[in-house]
């Protein structure tokens, strides 16, 4: 899928409808994109949609984890890795742990291991757009939970995502890409 979003709030709230797209049991949400992309934004927009107030989170670069408890019972895990070297380094975090039942696991970064990451997750790439605060965000399932969330995240997005607008994924089946600050 993909979005136009033309300002930071806009992506705050398609990250809200994906908090509320996932499953109980949780999911991995990798994040990518440029310095200054908007990716902890999306993750706070993650966090609302889970009762977390977007004050609460912040981007985790130096101490690499943070985990918020949300609403019901699930919890925000929202993981950076741009400060990490490898795998390894990744797993002594106790990164496994987080990949609890119940946790939505937010990886920004997620490119640098991808290895790392289950293999059903939803990968959103934040790209800036045109004018300073728009972006476009692109998602894409590698599973087929993640696929059966991003059709969900799709039909919840189209009256809650604050004056982000869907634009046509293209040819490739399973893919949406969305446009975010």
């Amino acid at each position: 899928m993909r979005w136009d979003s033309p300002n930071p709030e806009a992506t705050r709230a398609l990250a809200t409808a994906l908090a509320r797209a996932l499953p109980a049991a949780g999911g991995t949400v990798a994040l990518s994109g440029p310095l200054g992309a908007g990716k902890t934004v999306f993750v706070k927009g993650l966090g609302e949609g889970l009762g977390i107030p977007a004050d609460q989170v912040a981007s985790p670069t130096f101490v690499i984890a943070n985990l918020h408890p949300g609403a019901g019972g699930r919890a925000l895990a929202h993981v950076d890795v741009y400060r990490l070297e490898s795998a390894d380094e990744l797993e002594a975090t106790g990164f496994a742990d987080l990949l609890a039942p119940g946790h939505v696991v937010a990886v920004e970064w997620a490119e640098r291991f991808p290895a790392a990451l289950p293999a059903d997750r939803i990968e959103v790439r934040i790209e800036r757009g045109e004018r300073e605060a728009e972006r476009v965000v692109v998602a894409e399932a590698t599973g087929p939970e993640a696929a059966a969330t991003l059709l969900r995240w799709g039909r919840l997005a189209e009256g809650a995502a604050g004056g982000a607008e869907e634009r046509d994924p293209g040819p490739e089946p399973g893919r949406a890409e969305a446009t975010c600050p």
